[in-house]
């Protein structure tokens, strides 16, 4: 829902002016949803066995400075969540832990590759989970993985349940984006590997996809230790009734960060593969127009040297000098029209 803006008998602000969603989840299930933010402590206090999720879409500093306020939110930790382009990470602080991760998509087509990435903060207090997004993106995700898996949460596995199925979101859309990737590369590969060279439009496409794989790298990369971290003992997330399932989690994000790793090295072969075949070409064509310019020397050597300047049709008449004129013009055009279909020129 659209966060408001209440005031209190004091005319102190209660509500974030930033839109919000909220759900309250006991026993793995969600008793309230879309309920207004100066409804939260109520909430919490009537049932204790609960559960909160708050998301702040792109939250100002005074919106997170009112959150921060209510579970003792560390200075640092909404600093990093108001600033952009945090590297993906896991801070504990003395009453929450702090996380930044990016889930990622990847649309492919003929028209090239679009890739997006949101960026999310998450603190994850003893009883709530609270996410800030910093660009457009579909919270539903989120909602359906936790409704479809509530048994995990009914043990009163706490905030560490709703944890588990936002991060498991965040890697699954992370391999998925992989994935994707790695069938649209199966194209670039055929064309890059045709004889001759492949066209220029598609060693572009292989030098993007090459960028993007730079990018979705530093998205997924550090998601492994960042999912082992949360299992700590210390830190106190996760339970033995949840521990296999972020192992799975982990081990999701080991084999998407190992589909990078070689997707990035498949990328670099083809495109090497692609630099020596043109090169191969190059070589051939320079073999034969040296054969050519050698064969072409002979004779014009020997006329030279013999002074062999014979008259010619038309000598000293305007009819040769016109005709001789159209003939280096013609021959010419002809040879650059050549040329450029080659590719040459």
């Amino acid at each position: 829902m659209v966060g408001r803006r209440w005031r209190g008998h004091s005319g102190s602000v209660t509500e974030p002016t930033c839109p919000i969603e909220t759900r309250l989840y006991e026993n793995g299930k969600p008793i309230a949803k879309d309920f207004r933010y100066d409804q939260v402590a109520g909430l919490l206090e009537q049932h204790p066995g609960s559960v909160l999720w708050i998301d702040l879409f792109d939250p100002g500093v005074d919106d997170l400075a009112l959150v921060a306020k209510e579970f003792e939110l560390h200075p640092l930790a909404v600093e990093d969540a108001v600033a952009d382009h945090e590297r993906p990470k896991i801070d504990r602080y003395p009453h929450h832990v702090f996380l930044n991760v990016y889930a990622v998509d990847i649309a492919t087509g003929d028209a090239g590759t679009q890739f997006g990435k949101t960026e999310i903060s998450v603190f994850v207090t003893p009883r709530a989970l609270i996410t800030v997004r910093k660009s457009t993106s579909d919270t539903t995700k989120f909602v359906e993985r936790w409704d479809a898996d509530g048994e995990l949460g009914a043990d009163g596995s706490g905030v560490g349940f709703l944890l588990y199925g936002l991060l498991d979101v965040v890697v699954d859309g992370q391999y998925a984006a992989t994935q994707r990737l790695d069938a649209a590369m199966d194209q670039v590969e055929d064309q890059l590997l045709e004889e001759g060279g492949a066209p220029r439009a598609t060693r572009m496409r292989g030098v993007e996809m090459r960028k993007l794989l730079a990018a979705l790298r530093r998205a997924v990369a550090p998601m492994p230790e960042l999912v082992s971290q949360t299992m700590r003992t210390d830190l106190g997330l996760v339970d033995a009734n949840l521990r296999p399932y972020y192992r799975d989690v982990e081990d999701h994000a080991t084999h998407t960060v190992d589909d990078v790793e070689h997707l990035r090295d498949r990328i670099d072969a083809l495109l090497q593969t692609d630099l020596a075949e043109q090169g191969n070409v190059l070589n051939d064509t320079t073999r034969k127009l040296a054969a050519w310019a050698a064969i072409i020397a002979v004779p014009t050597a020997v006329t030279g040297y013999f002074g062999q300047n014979l008259p010619y049709p038309g000598y000293e008449k305007l009819s040769g000098f016109v005709v001789s004129t159209a003939t280096i013009v013609a021959v010419s055009a002809l040879l650059y029209l050549y040329l450029k279909r080659r590719g040459w020129l």
